[in-house]
C-alpha cells in the first residue's frame, strides 16, 4: 500500500463521534503521527523479521516519541489522550513499531516520575530522541503478574546495591542501553520489599539471552536478562527502598493504556486490510460482518479516549476503568483479527492481505501489561469496592 493510499484509507475510516472527544492539538498529533507512519513505518513493515529501528527513529526525529514528557527532558508535554491516539495510529501501520515506541515510554515514565532530576536528565532525553533503547524488567521465570514473588535480589553494597537474578520476556531486552529493573530488598516483606532501580545496560555482570522466536510482533525483540552481582549506585533507586510496588502500580497506568491503544489499532488494521482485499463490492455476508466490526471499533475508540481523558483529569487513576479499557480493547483487537481472517476465508490465511499478521500480533496484547484474566479480577474487585462504598 502506498503512503497516499494508507492516508486516504485511514482518513476515510475516522469517526466523527470519536473525533469529537479530541482537542485540536490531539487531532494535530494524530495527523503528524499518521503522516510519519504512512511514509516511514508502513513501507518497512513488510520486513517483519527486522528490528523496527528505522521506524522508531523516524517518529523520534519528528518529535513524536515524548508526547507525555516535560519539555526540559525532550518531550512535548501533551495529554495521555494524545499518546493513546499516537499508539493507535502507529499500530494501525505496524504493531511491532508501536511495541518498541511504547516500551521506550514505559522505561522513561518511572524514571521521570520517581527518579531524581539528575537521573531523569541522564537517561530520559536519550530514550525520547532514539539515541538509546530502554526496557522495563519486571517479569521473571516464576514471577509474572505477581510482582511480590520476585526472586531477583537487591543486596546492600557500599553506597548502593548488588542485583542478582534473572528476568524473562523483556521487550527490547537484548538491546537495552538502560533498564528499569525491579528486585526485592527483602523477600519476607513481599510487596513492601520490592524496589525499582535504573540499571545502565553496560554495567559489568549484566548479560542477555538471544531473542525468543515468537508468534507475532516479529519486528520487536524479546529476551532474557541476567544479573550477576550488578552494582547499582544508591542514587539509582526510583522512589525509595521498598517503594518499588508503588512505582510499578503508577507505571502500569501508561502501559495498560498502551496495550489498549494497540488493541484498537490492530482492530482498525484488520478492518482496513479486509476492506482492501474485498474491493468496493463485498458480498452481502461480508458487508454485514464488516458493519459489526465498524461498530465495535468505534466503541473501542470511545472507551480508549474517554478513559485516557480520565487519567489526565482525575485526582487518582480510575483503576477499574483502566482494567475495563485494557481488557476490552485488547480483546477487540483479537476478535477483529479473527473476524478478518474468517471473512476472507482461504485468503485470510495468506500473507498478502496482512490480516493473519494482525491475528498473530494481537495475541500477546492480551497477555502483557497484566493478562486479561488479571484485568477481570481487578474489575471484579473494583465492582465489589464500589458496592461497599454505596
Amino acid at each position: 500500500m502506498t503512503p497516499e493510499a494508507h492516508l486516504a484509507l485511514h482518513r476515510s475510516l475516522d469517526e466523527s463521534a470519536a473525533d469529537a472527544l479530541l482537542t485540536e492539538r490531539e487531532l494535530d498529533v494524530r495527523r503528524q503521527v499518521r503522516e510519519v507512519v504512512a511514509h516511514e513505518v508502513v513501507p518497512r513493515a513488510e520486513h517483519e523479521h527486522e528490528f523496527v529501528h528505522d521506524g522508531y527513529q523516524a517518529l523520534a526525529r519528528a518529535g513524536l516519541a515524548g508526547l507525555t514528557f516535560p519539555e526540559e527532558l525532550g518531550g512535548t508535554a501533551d495529554s495521555t489522550v494524545a499518546y493513546a491516539v499516537a499508539i493507535e495510529e502507529i499500530t494501525a501501520g505496524c504493531a511491532s513499531t508501536s511495541l518498541v515506541y511504547m516500551t521506550q515510554a514505559h522505561t522513561a515514565t518511572p524514571i521521570t516520575a520517581a527518579g531524581t532530576k539528575a537521573l531523569a536528565r541522564e537517561h530520559v532525553p536519550g530514550l525520547l530522541s532514539g539515541e538509546r533503547y530502554g526496557s522495563l524488567a519486571v517479569t521473571e521465570p516464576d514471577a509474572g503478574s505477581d510482582a511480590a514473588a520476585l526472586r531477583t535480589t537487591a543486596t546492600p553494597h557500599g553506597d548502593g546495591f548488588r542485583l542478582t537474578g534473572s528476568k524473562t520476556f523483556i521487550t527490547t531486552g537484548d538491546k537495552a542501553d538502560v533498564l528499569v529493573c525491579f528486585a526485592t530488598a527483602d523477600r519476607a516483606l513481599g510487596r513492601r520489599g520490592v524496589t525499582a532501580f535504573v540499571v545502565d545496560g553496560a554495567t559489568p555482570g549484566l548479560s542477555r539471552g538471544a531473542p525468543f522466536a515468537k508468534l507475532g510482533m516479529h519486528g520487536s525483540t524479546t529476551a532474557e536478562v541476567f544479573l550477576d552481582g550488578v552494582e547499582v549506585p544508591g542514587d539509582h533507586v526510583l522512589g525509595e527502598v521498598g517503594g518499588g510496588w508503588r512505582v510499578l502500580l503508577d507505571s502500569v497506568v501508561k502501559s495498560r493504556i498502551s496495550a489498549a491503544a494497540q488493541g484498537v489499532g490492530l482492530a482498525r488494521a484488520a478492518y482496513a486490510r479486509t476492506l482492501c482485499a474485498l474491493g468496493r463490492h463485498p458480498s452481502p455476508e461480508a458487508a454485514f460482518a464488516l458493519a459489526g466490526l465498524r461498530g465495535r471499533i468505534l466503541q473501542g475508540r470511545l472507551l480508549l479516549h474517554a478513559v485516557a481523558r480520565q487519567v489526565d483529569v482525575a485526582a487518582e487513576p480510575p483503576t477499574g476503568q483502566i482494567a475495563i479499557m485494557k481488557q476490552s480493547c485488547t480483546d477487540l483487537g483479537w476478535y477483529a483479527a479473527r473476524e478478518a481472517v474468517r471473512i476472507l476465508g482461504p485468503y485470510g490465511d495468506l500473507v498478502g492481505p496482512g490480516v493473519e499478521r494482525c491475528l498473530r500480533d494481537a495475541a500477546v496484547t492480551r497477555i502483557y501489561d497484566g493478562t486479561n484474566e488479571i484485568q477481570r479480577m481487578l474489575i471484579a474487585r473494583d465492582t465489589a469496592r464500589a458496592r461497599e462504598e454505596r
